[in-house]
């Protein structure tokens, strides 16, 4: 295994040693949690009070250690450094081991709390992502990996600079185990312009629909799809689509096109598609008016929470910030921890709560 070597990477027994020393917390079970302290001291909390193995997610968009200062004044959100006005939000202000060091420490105990059909987005930007890469390989094992998904952040970029424009960041997916972890295969609508590509004919009441052919790619060896069909069995190496008798009620509906050569072909209409797979290129762009520093797509974690999660499955974000992870979690109805050192985070989150009934803890700092 590959493994990245820094001058202050601590062997993990003593990560998870330290953290053991946290003394646990009588948590309510019934409701969603949020931290106000250091996350490392609240996911040893968490452990320490019977949370080992039950997150099913955990979505994170922690510092990418840009060596900014990040500010909030009563005018606007500020993604730059700012050394004369505004209240600091948080520092982005640490040594390349330093940083590392203290995302490679929270991993390990987010791995503790991850449950076996759990999944991890890291979401980063290019410059400590491939580094992060390595260690999460050594963390939650490389064959744990899934995506290395590019999401599209803004528009084109013209910064006059001896190198291409911008316009993306990173979000690395792992599971606890690949085998296991909940992905409900949510799927994206068609656009218009998907439509006409995908499905270029037009029936006699404007559908459009494109056509199939009516057998498959595999054998069948004792089955209907195998049997023989108006005189003739499928192709070599291939099977029906549906058995014979369903074959003759789709030609009864009118659902199979025949060539003029007598070969039949199944319709399958736009309007009636179930949507395409998402990929790995995501275009969720961030909010134009903020209200928290580097605050992120609501969307793009819904998609993210649906796929990854079911209604029972608790949902964690202990890089909380604006409190979009756990906003969204909370519409879908899912139960959900957040974590924030900031004081201006940990206010944001509560106003946009509301009335939602809300576990707030404050521990060490």
């Amino acid at each position: 295994m590959i493994e990245l070597s820094y001058s202050n990477k601590q062997p993990e027994s003593q990560i998870l040693q330290q953290s053991a020393q946290i003394s646990p917390m009588k948590l309510d079970e019934t409701l969603s949690l949020l931290f106000a302290c250091d996350n490392f001291h609240a996911l040893s909390v968490l452990l320490n009070s019977g949370y080992q193995k039950r997150i099913d997610l955990i979505y994170i968009d922690p510092p990418y250690n840009t060596q900014q200062v990040f500010t909030v004044d009563n005018d606007r959100i500020s993604t730059i450094s700012r050394a004369n006005s505004g209240v600091i939000a948080y520092s982005d202000k640490l040594s390349m081991n330093e940083y590392l060091e203290f995302m490679r420490e929270r991993l390990i105990l987010m791995r503790e709390l991850l449950s076996e059909c759990g999944s991890i987005y890291v979401h980063i930007d290019n410059k400590v992502g491939h580094y992060l890469k390595i260690i999460m390989d050594e963390i939650f094992g490389a064959e744990n990996f899934k995506n290395d998904i590019a999401r599209i952040k803004s528009n084109p970029k013209n910064f006059a600079r001896r190198a291409f424009g911008n316009e993306k960041d990173m979000i690395l997916f792992y599971a606890k185990n690949a085998k296991k972890n909940i992905f409900n295969n949510i799927t994206m609508p068609l656009s218009d312009e998907d439509k006409v590509e995908m499905f270029h004919k037009l029936d006699e009441n404007g559908r459009r629909y494109n056509t199939v052919p009516v057998h498959a790619p595999g054998e069948t060896q004792n089955g209907e799809t195998g049997a023989m069909w108006r005189g003739q069995y499928p192709p070599k190496g291939r099977h029906w689509r549906s058995s014979p008798n369903e074959l003759d009620k789709l030609d009864a509906q009118g659902l199979l096109e025949w060539s003029k050569n007598g070969v039949p072909r199944i319709k399958k209409f736009a309007d009636e598609h179930k949507g395409k797979k998402i990929q790995d290129i995501w275009q969720y762009k961030d909010p134009a008016y903020p209200i928290y520093p580097t605050e992120k797509n609501t969307e793009m974690l819904k998609m993210i929470i649906q796929q990854s999660s079911n209604p029972s499955s608790i949902i964690l974000d202990c890089f909380a910030g604006s409190g979009s992870t756990l906003w969204t979690a909370q519409s879908l109805q899912r139960r959900w921890i957040g974590m924030d050192i900031s004081n201006i985070a940990i206010s944001i989150i509560q106003k946009r709560m509301g009335l939602f009934p809300v576990q707030v803890i404050e521990c060490s700092k």
